[in-house]
């Protein structure tokens, strides 16, 4: 029996034997795809992995030119604003001259009717004056006449 038993055992052996080596050059040729389908895989997933990273990269080199692009907008309208309150200060100093001007203008006009007034009374006051001088400067020659006719 138990040489029997080896027997079998052995058949058993030698019958395994040739799927064994049948198996085996299956498991090596599964194998053999299971890593080329593995390879294939870490492959894609590297490249899907190279594709996002470019991704983000240039997602990252627009933004930071966009932040770059507002900061220096920013910085302009900032600019910008300095000078509108400048300008604005200025303007309402320049107004606020030209009332006084005007004010100034308005008294001027005012103090030249009072004078061109009192010019035309003085020219009055002249004319009148004038007029007795020659009334006066008249009786002066007459009685000049009177004194030289009586003292002759």
């Amino acid at each position: 029996m138990e040489s029997g038993t080896f027997y079998v055992n052995r058949n058993i052996n030698n019958r395994s034997r040739p799927q064994t080596q049948s198996r085996s050059k299956n498991e090596g040729k599964d194998r053999k795809q299971r890593g080329s389908r593995c390879l294939v895989l870490m492959t894609v997933c590297l490249g899907l992995i190279c594709v996002l990273l470019l991704v983000f990269i240039s997602l990252y080199i627009t933004i930071t030119a966009e932040r770059d692009m507002l900061k220096s907008y920013k910085t302009t309208v900032e600019e910008f604003n300095h000078t509108i309150n400048s300008l604005q200060d200025k303007n309402t100093d320049l107004v606020t001259e030209k009332d006084q001007l005007k004010n100034n203008l308005n008294s001027l006009s005012q103090k030249k009717l009072e004078l061109e007034t009192r010019v035309n009374d003085l020219s009055v006051e002249k004319s009148q004056l004038q007029g007795s001088f020659d009334a006066l400067n008249q009786k002066k020659l007459e009685l000049e006449t009177r004194v030289t006719s009586l003292s002759e």
